[in-house]
């Protein structure tokens, strides 16, 4: 086995890789999320039966959503804007097909279908975002082991854009979008009362993050110190950003977020540039005291308040009531056109300032992720739009986790098939369990690590490990979903 030191050099003093193959990444997960739900309606068309077996459809989800992200990081990583292209260019001719092949052409009328009704008391495309980042995020901790990885992929020393940085970022944001205050749930008592129960809701996250801590340090599991400090992991940033927001959000109205963003941000980056914090954030080599031992992970967690009040803002924009195609379209230009001005901000702000830094969470770091949150975000409601035409085309609306065609009147056997489906759905399966999706991930890893020797594992053996891997995590949380067990012990 390597040793720790080794494995620790293994995923340090990485620089990341360019915008535009980090972007390029929000492609393939939708244009696969539209290949799985136009399989079924084809399937469906040609007089297939469904639902299938839990097992068949387990297969389907696995093989569609989970194993193109995997190779996408790993084996097919340098040829990746032409797997996209492939995949993109099956799924708009099986498109086109549905719209020339539809029963009545009344039926599948553009102008029609933009005017039409959508059926769907949640936001489906978010609850995609939130699966795929957390899905994205199981590989990459086990996959960055692995030298078939590309080391260009991962979190960066100090500066830089990797894809493993997004999805720090990313986990912040999808965490956000669906918090209490962007669901526009009211606060039940006083204020304060408000913010204490808010600090006794994340003692989970404190707890895990004491386990992760005890574990680490008692396995002597492999650390990158400059990551996050000495003691301090991604559990203990989640809590104190949870708390600390939904204290500002007791105090600030929820349309303000995008501002207190804004200004936590820039604040925290007139603070780097003007005082000595950069220079402690980043050069000091010394590791004494709580703080000095733990500075990247304690201070960062500014920039990660910055990205959660933003996130809150998006969450609040999409979480108001619109019934019709039109209005979710313009949603969807509007999303685009903000994740184009902040691209653009990003560019004043690393010229004006310093590049993106995952390890200080800079303001440059925080206008990328959410940059980059939006055009995923834009891509993934694209998809969902595409999978409600062909819905609208093909007379069938039973694809799990996507809009719906409005009915009137609904029979019992629409109703009775629309639950099995989302019964038997890997998306549904892990938004159920996320967080615990998310700890058996990191479990898991650990354990891959004892039991295999990652540095030198070949690349078949590599791809091999990651997909058992995904896959003994996928059939966990699907037999917890189908057998409608939640795990919440707070």
């Amino acid at each position: 086995m390597a040793s720790a030191e080794v494995k620790v050099a293994f995923v340090s003093n990485h620089n990341g890789t360019t915008l535009t193959e980090v972007s390029l990444g929000s492609f393939l997960a939708p244009v696969c999320f539209l290949s799985r739900g136009l399989f079924l309606i084809v399937f469906h068309l040609g007089k297939g039966v469904l639902p299938f077996s839990w097992g068949v459809h387990l297969l389907l989800d696995f093989t569609t959503l989970i194993m193109p992200l995997v190779l996408s990081c790993t084996v097919l990583s340098d040829i990746l804007h032409y797997v996209i292209i492939g995949i993109a260019v099956v799924d708009f001719v099986v498109l086109y097909l549905l719209y020339k092949n539809r029963k009545h052409p009344y039926q599948g009328s553009l102008r029609r279908f933009v005017q039409s009704r959508v059926e769907s008391n949640l936001v489906p495309f978010v609850t995609v975002f939130r699966v795929l980042v957390n899905v994205k995020t199981a590989i990459s901790i086990l996959a960055v082991d692995f030298s078939v990885f590309p080391r260009r992929y991962a979190k960066t020393e100090t500066y830089g854009t990797g894809v493993m940085d997004f999805g720090v970022g990313a986990y912040v944001m999808a965490n956000a979008l669906v918090c209490p205050e962007a669901r526009g749930k009211n606060i039940q008592g006083s204020k304060i009362t408000h913010v204490f129960k808010q600090v006794i809701s994340v003692w989970p996250l404190v707890l895990l993050g004491f386990v992760r801590l005890a574990s680490v340090k008692s396995s002597g599991y492999h650390e990158h110190v400059t990551e996050y400090g000495v003691h301090w992991n991604f559990f203990f940033t989640l809590a104190i950003v949870k708390v600390v927001a939904s204290s500002l959000l007791a105090v600030f109205p929820v349309n303000s977020s995008w501002l207190l963003a804004l200004l936590i941000g820039g604040t925290y980056q007139v603070v780097l540039e003007t005082t000595d914090l950069k220079s402690f954030l980043i050069y000091n080599n010394e590791r004494s005291g709580f703080l000095q031992a733990n500075r990247e992970g304690i201070f960062s967690v500014v920039g990660y308040i910055a990205i959660y009040m933003a996130g809150v803002q998006v969450g609040h924009y999409l979480m108001q009531s619109r019934n019709l195609v039109k209005d979710w379209i313009r949603v969807i230009r509007n999303l685009l056109l903000s994740s184009f001005g902040l691209f653009c901000a990003l560019y004043v702000c690393q010229i004006s300032t310093e590049p993106v830094s995952r390890r200080m969470a800079n303001l440059s770091f925080c206008v990328w992720t959410v940059a980059q949150a939006l055009l995923f975000l834009s891509c993934i409601s694209i998809a969902d739009i595409l999978l409600l035409f062909s819905k609208a085309v093909s007379n069938f609306s039973f694809v799990s986790v996507s809009w719906c065609p409005y009915q009137n009147k609904k029979s019992l056997t629409d109703e009775k098939m629309k639950k099995s489906m989302d019964a038997l759905c890997l998306v549904q399966s892990v938004n159920r369990n996320q967080l615990l999706y998310f700890l058996l991930a990191n479990l898991m890893t650990g354990l891959t690590n004892v039991l295999v020797n990652t540095l030198n594992s070949s690349d078949v053996l590599a791809v091999s490990v990651l997909l058992s891997y995904m896959f003994m995590n996928s059939l966990v949380i699907f037999i917890l979903h189908i057998n409608k067990i939640t795990i919440k012990f707070w």
